[in-house]
């Protein structure tokens, strides 16, 4: 990550910055985004500007059913010093040549591009990520891995990378335009605009994303602390108990003791459960097929998986994945 060092010019977040919207963006992102700018503006003799667009200057709809209508789309011609991607459920749904001409049209002129949650999947499909590093929400994070192998993947809050910003969403996109801000501005400044979001601090980017097992759970026994670690860490396949057991070196006897009072359920309904929660985020916020997301987390039937799925949900994978989408606009040059 950039130090928090005035750099020279060019600043990074030269403007106007365009914020583009795509349908289901998380509303928290954005605004984490654009507030500490407005903020910034009090103090600056040339302030930040920033207009939002979408793909074709219609309203975009975000994940909460609120309708924002943008000031342009990426077809008025205008130039922008900077790009940042807002985006959330399944953001490669509105991937297309015209979208990857454009933004490779904001490098050739040497914009600042960035992205907020899941929208670093649409830089990284036009091949703008390559050699980087990124994040985007740990939801994604292992299928953005593997999706894109050349892309630096780091599961931080935040990662600067010369002229490339990518969040992980959420409050984490507060820190990434502060410390923008701190690098354009100064220090001082950035910690001012920190207090009046009454932010305690500027969060480094490198920090991790998720809460400690031990803090989510309150489970402080290091056993089972271990053993629920293990199995968060290994989605892409079953794992039985006398495996789990040996790994955190207690009897399958005192594990499934363990499960019993700390848990409520068994560690294999445990894990089912997690693997198909991971299996649901893949559906929901990437183009993996409903077959490459039972292979992903380890199930050897489709039909198996499927029923699994519905048990869980309430509603088959497909469906599931169909559930909260609106038709894609601006699909018919898909690359």
């Amino acid at each position: 990550m950039s130090s928090l060092t005035p750099s020279s010019v060019p600043a990074l977040l030269p403007g106007p910055i365009a914020f583009v919207l795509f349908p289901q963006f998380a509303m928290m992102a954005l605004a984490s985004a654009m507030e500490p700018l407005r903020i910034a503006n009090r103090y600056l003799r040339t302030p930040y500007a920033w207009t939002l667009l979408s793909l074709d200057g219609a309203a975009v709809t975000d994940d909460n059913g609120i309708s924002i209508q943008p000031q342009g789309s990426i077809h008025d011609g205008q130039t922008y010093g900077s790009v940042i991607l807002c985006a959330d459920i399944q953001p490669e749904r509105y991937y297309s040549r015209e979208l990857r001409r454009w933004l490779h049209q904001a490098q050739a002129r040497g914009a600042t591009l960035g992205a907020l949650d899941t929208a670093g999947f649409l830089l990284a499909r036009a091949g703008l990520l390559d050699g980087r590093r990124a994040t985007v929400h740990w939801e994604v994070v292992e299928a953005f891995r593997e999706r894109f192998p050349k892309v630096v993947v780091a599961q931080t809050l935040f990662e600067i990378d010369a002229r490339r910003l990518t969040c992980a969403g959420g409050t984490a996109a507060i820190d990434m335009m502060l410390s923008a801000v701190a690098i354009d501005h100064g220090l001082e400044l950035a910690n001012r605009v920190a207090e009046h979001c009454l932010h305690e601090r500027i969060r480094p980017g490198d920090l991790a994303q998720r809460m400690e097992l031990t803090t989510r759970s309150r489970i402080h026994h290091p056993a089972l602390a271990s053993a629920l670690r293990f199995l968060e860490s290994t989605p892409e396949r079953a794992i039985d108990v006398p495996e789990l057991a040996e790994h955190v070196g207690l009897s399958t006897r005192q594990l499934l003791r363990l499960f019993a009072q700390m848990v409520g359920e068994g560690p294999s309904r445990y894990h089912r459960r997690l693997r198909l929660e991971h299996a649901r985020s893949l559906l929901r916020h990437s183009s993996i097929s409903v077959t490459e997301a039972a292979v992903a987390v380890g199930f050897e039937s489709l039909a198996h998986f499927s029923r699994a799925y519905r048990q869980q949900y309430g509603l088959s994978p497909g469906a599931d994945r169909s559930s909260p989408s609106k038709s894609p606009p601006l699909l018919r040059d898909r690359a």
